[in-house]
């Protein structure tokens, strides 16, 4: 299973009881976070989220609210004797922040912590389970979005087949792999005889804070679900592109041309009490548009 949950979706300010950004992104058992704003760990309580299960962070930009709750988070992680290794991914000024940060307090983790500094469209993470790959977006300064691709899952076995077949057991996991079996007598049993592909792995993107910006699309192109921000209703057009944020009607154009099955808009300027118009006007130009909610789970 692949789902996100939203922990924060409001911008720099905390407001109306929204929190700056921060998601986490769970695929099989594994929990990676997405940004780490201010109160980040209040709302992991709040909403069950297994601290324990974290090995990787995902750090956008260097923007406080998508980071300042993260030195918090790792000192907690070191009082809770955690002993999982942790893996933070950000541009490269971070590392220098957050050690300057357990110099001066003295903290000694009871953990390995490794920095991966992001300069630029990467793979990040590949493993037998998923992709995560990171792609610019264009900011006021150095910021990424991050995609991730779960990898398709073993062929199935079409049971009654491969025993009139007489495929030997120990050939079975070589079938998922694809592989075709020959027999002593040379005959060769066709894998697609005896096996039925698995579905298309699932797909999410986090596109972080961004002008409209084209680009982007190639990077999150037939994606299943994307998060994309929309900062301010389509009014504040021109104050959107000065602060190199998006708009709702911006964000909902680059979902419906790069094709993707589904929007969640946040990173919602504290100007804004309310937040039906954002979700109004998203829809006008792609219809499958939601709120990222704060504390709800979206599973894709």
């Amino acid at each position: 299973m692949l789902a996100v949950t939203i922990l924060g979706n409001n911008s720099a300010v905390p407001a109306f009881d929204r929190h700056p950004t921060s998601q986490v992104v769970t695929h099989d058992g594994v929990n990676y976070l997405v940004d780490c704003g201010e109160g980040t760990q209040i709302q992991m309580i709040n909403y069950k989220i297994r601290r324990g299960k974290i090995s990787h962070i995902f750090i956008s930009h260097l923007h406080g609210d998508h980071y300042f709750g993260l030195v918090g988070l790792l000192n907690s992680f070191g009082l809770l004797g955690h002993q999982q290794e942790l893996h933070v991914y950000a541009p490269s000024p971070l590392q220098e922040i957050i050690e300057m940060q357990l110099r001066v307090a003295d903290t000694r983790l009871c953990y390995q912590l490794h920095f991966h500094t992001i300069s630029g469209e990467a793979l990040l993470v590949d493993n037998e389970k998923i992709e995560i790959r990171c792609f610019p977006t264009q900011h006021r300064i150095e910021c990424y979005g991050f995609t991730f691709r779960e990898k398709r899952k073993p062929r199935k076995l079409i049971l009654d087949s491969v025993k009139q077949n007489n495929v030997p057991l120990h050939f079975y996991d070589n079938l998922k792999d694809g592989e075709d079996f020959i027999t002593s007598a040379g005959e060769v049993i066709r894998n697609e005889w005896v096996t039925t592909a698995a579905p298309k792995g699932k797909s999410y993107a986090f596109c972080a804070d961004t002008r409209y910006f084209e680009p982007i699309i190639d990077h999150i192109r037939d994606t299943d679900m994307i998060y994309h921000e929309t900062t301010y209703l389509d009014n504040l057009r021109e104050r959107a592109f000065e602060r190199f944020h998006s708009t709702s009607k911006q964000a909902a154009l680059i979902a419906k041309k790069a094709n993707v099955k589904r929007l969640l808009i946040g990173h919602f300027s504290s100007k804004y009490d309310t937040l039906e118009e954002f979700e109004k006007e998203a829809r006008d130009v792609f219809p499958n548009t939601d709120l990222a909610l704060e504390g709800v789970t979206y599973r894709i």
